[in-house]
Formats: C-alpha cells, structure tokens, sequence
C-alpha cells in the first residue's frame, strides 16, 4: 500500500474511532460481539508474492490481537456463531495453501504462544512438493509444506484443514466426480498423512465467483463441520455457522486494525453468499447445483 493511502487509512481509522468504539460497546451489551476470522497466505521476510507478510509484521499483528480479543479456535469461533450470543469480540487465525516458509517463524510463533490456528492446505501439493498454480503463474515458484511438516504441525496443536487436492478454482467445477475428488479426496488425504480428523475446509481463491451450492453442499454431506470463504465478512452470533467468513489478515498494521474493529465501509458493504439449496438431493435442476 503506497505511503500516502496508508496515512489517509491512520486519518479515517483514528477519526472514526469514537464511532467505531460505540458500536462495539452495543453489540457486546447486546450479546453481538463479532466474531472474525482472519486468513494469512505465507510469512516471510521477502515480497515473493503479494499474499506475503513479513515475520516482524505478523508478530506485530499478533501482539496487538492478543491485547484486544480473545484468540480463539476456529471450532470456538463456529459455536459463538451458532450459539446466538457473544459478549466479547474475538478472533480465529487461519492459514491457506501450505508455504513451508511459515514453519520458519509464524508457526512457531502460535505454537510457543498457545495461540490456536486452523490450517488450510491443498493435499496434492503436500504430497508432491509442486509449487502452487497461482506462483507458477507469475514465475516465482515457492516450496509448500512437505508432508513431515504438516504431521509436525498436527502434532503440536495445529488443527489441518483441506483446501482442496490442487488448489482448484470449485466455481467453475462441473463435473460432480472431479468436485468431490477435490474436496472429499484431499480429506481422506490428509486424515492418512495426520491421522487426524480433517473437520473444516477452505475454498481457494474464496470470492463469490468460486463458491457454488454444489460444493457447500458436498462439503457438507463429506462431514465437514465448517466451510470458509475468503472475500471478507464479518460472522455475528445468529449467523450461518457453516459458513464462516473470513477476512485477509493484511501485510499492512493499519489495515488489518481497521477491519478489526469493525470498519463501517466493510461491514455494510460485504455480502454473505448464498449457497442454497443445502443438500445436493434438493436440487432438481443439475445446473442450478453449480449456479
């Protein structure tokens, strides 16, 4: 974000504090604390890719989290959700894709600090070591885990998620048998490699346009007991708690303050996507599966 953007965003994030501060005060009074889901990419100490933080940065982050919210479980995140109520706002790290570069530093950073996470990953890259699509795109291949890592990281408190085999595109998967591939595959592989259950999954990409119903809903008859997207959102307790939105936890220290403490703009702007029908047996028509 150039310099003059991010001294415009300090302007509008300390002069709409007051405002901001008030509103959080009613929604916990209320029992509508927030409950917001941050997803990172990959920490490392260089601009590989655009989705990269830096290690100072991200401890940065969590030191200022810890201060304010309570950390919690994405599992926690998802009952506050579903339970109606919640009277202090709080947040859920989540990571997506896989880069072995976050078992340098960020990792170990949750881990000594008994900080809980859910990680994302794509199985196929992990058991194969190929680079993700997306880097190979912009000719700057990165190392993923490799399978070591992510039975080191189960060990240790690190809850696994699937994110597909291959890191697919699922808003523009036709074909039943190649969707369920993708997200009851990269389940099964990844329960063998942590021996581990696999209870929560993560769209890649994660805007509007790859998600479909036919997915929500495989993913839901597969066992999963949360799916996430990626396009920003805040969860509030009554809220969807199968779905669970999820906010991009910014390189920038300004940025992700502001989507923290409930930024006006993103918060009315956002819209929660609609995945009805929710069983694949409702749908009727085959095309309104993948709508």
């Amino acid at each position: 974000m150039p310099i003059w953007n991010q001294f415009l965003l300090r302007m509008y994030y300390y002069g709409s504090a007051p405002a901001r501060a008030r509103q959080n005060f009613e929604l916990r009074a209320c029992g509508r604390a927030p409950v917001i889901v941050f997803f990172y990419h990959r920490i490392a100490d260089d601009r590989a890719n655009a989705w990269t933080a830096s290690n100072a940065m991200f401890a940065r982050q969590i030191s200022w989290l810890k201060r304010y919210f309570q950390l919690v479980s994405l599992g926690e995140a998802q009952r506050r959700v579903q339970s109606g109520t919640n009277r202090r706002p709080c947040v859920a790290i989540t990571f997506d894709d896989g880069y072995a570069d976050n078992c340098d530093h960020a990792l170990p950073l949750l881990i000594a600090e008994r900080i809980p996470c859910t990680y994302f990953v794509s199985s196929r890259h992990i058991l194969t070591g190929t680079p993700f699509p997306h880097d190979l795109a912009k000719g700057r291949p990165l190392a993923p885990n490799n399978p070591e890592q992510i039975q080191k990281l189960a060990q240790a408190g690190i809850e696994i998620g699937s994110h597909t085999r291959t890191h697919a595109n699922l808003g523009r998967i036709k074909d039943p048998d190649l969707l369920r591939d993708e997200i009851v595959g990269s389940r099964d592989e990844l329960q063998k490699l942590t021996g581990t259950p696999i209870r929560y999954f993560a769209f890649p990409y994660g805007q509007h346009a790859n998600l479909s119903p036919a997915a929500f809903a495989l993913a839901r008859e597969a066992g999963y007991e949360a799916v996430c997207s990626a396009y920003g959102g805040f969860n509030f307790p009554g809220d969807d708690p199968f779905h669970v939105q999820r906010i991009h936890g910014d390189s920038n220290m300004i940025q992700m303050k502001n989507w923290a403490t409930l930024d006006p703009r993103k918060l009315h702007s956002v819209k929660r996507y609609e995945y009805q029908p929710k069983s694949l047996e409702a749908v009727t028509d085959p095309e309104e599966a993948f709508a």
